[in-house]
């Protein structure tokens, strides 16, 4: 069994995801540097060459080649906007969406020119925000309030949701 991590930029797949990984002995992967090294450069940079429309859809391409077995997945925060890289993490286990406030996220993330966050120009993080949480909700299995003081929270909040599933 695998698990996946969804949620915005700054909900802290990438930092939940490796706890959570040590905690079941399982391995980490984080599409996004998939992504780099498959694409040769930085996020920001892969995003700014492609355009949002493709940047989306070889993000789902590099999802949907996964083949990994006991690992926690943490994907781009964009990774549920397309069916095909969707449909891939929901086929290798359990889809985990670490839900945060808007506010938090933007507290999170500072400057988001760098992020590699895929804003269309003129769109607010506040407006991305609202765009992406349907998909979030649709995709996701489980649902864990990512808001909490420290990451072994949110570790700890995981773990009691997936022994629960």
């Amino acid at each position: 069994m695998n698990v996946s991590l969804i949620g915005m930029p700054g909900a802290g797949k990438s930092t939940v995801g490796v706890l959570l990984a040590k905690r079941l002995g399982y391995s980490f992967l984080d599409t996004d540097l998939l992504l780099q090294r498959q694409e040769g450069a930085l996020l920001q940079t892969v995003l700014d060459r492609l355009g949002t429309e493709r940047f989306l859809d070889v993000e789902a391409e590099v999802i949907a080649a996964l083949d990994c077995r006991s690992t926690v997945i943490a994907p781009g925060g964009s990774a549920v906007l397309r069916d095909l890289g969707a449909r891939r993490l929901k086929e290798l286990g359990p889809v985990v969406f670490l839900d945060l406030p808007c506010e938090a996220v933007e507290r999170r993330l500072g400057n988001l020119a760098t992020r590699g966050v895929t804003l269309a120009p003129g769109q607010t993080l506040e407006q991305l925000y609202d765009y992406r949480r349907p998909f979030y909700q649709k995709w996701a299995d489980l649902t864990v309030n990512a808001d909490q003081p420290h990451v072994e929270d949110t570790v700890e909040l995981v773990l009691s949701a997936l022994q629960r599933l």
